[in-house]
């Protein structure tokens, strides 16, 4: 999340909003987001059922869930989904504002290897 902070400015150039899930109660998320004073918005999931909607994994011999980013366009479609392997494997700010520059000058959905994604509905 400290990567995210550091760039906030660029995301919100591109209208974009940041959404951080976490696994922990309300008022635990409310405390660290307030302890670490992060800019964006972040939802407390404890029940899962956002991890559940969107497949991230969970590895307790991990400590817990494993990274997952997704860009939903502004009609709510899942326009990229990554699913790191453990905490460090996640996309960089630069790829991720990148992929945000190319879904907001194309219309249709961008899949990684140059083929067409296949354009899915998710519900945040």
């Amino acid at each position: 999340m400290a990567q995210l902070r550091q760039d906030f400015a660029e995301f919100e150039k591109r209208d974009t909003v940041i959404l951080v899930v976490g696994p922990e109660n309300a008022q635990a998320f409310a405390r660290y987001f307030c302890e670490h004073d992060l800019p964006f918005a972040g939802l407390p999931d404890p029940t899962h059922t956002v991890l559940k909607l969107y497949g991230q994994q969970v590895n307790l011999f991990k400590f817990g869930r494993m990274p997952a980013q997704l860009v939903v366009d502004r009609a709510g479609m899942v326009r990229f989904i990554c699913y790191g392997k453990d905490m460090t494997d996640i996309p960089t700010d630069a790829e991720m504002l990148a992929l945000i520059d190319e879904i907001n000058s194309n219309p249709a959905p961008v899949a990684r290897d140059g083929g067409e994604a296949s354009a899915w509905r998710g519900v945040l």
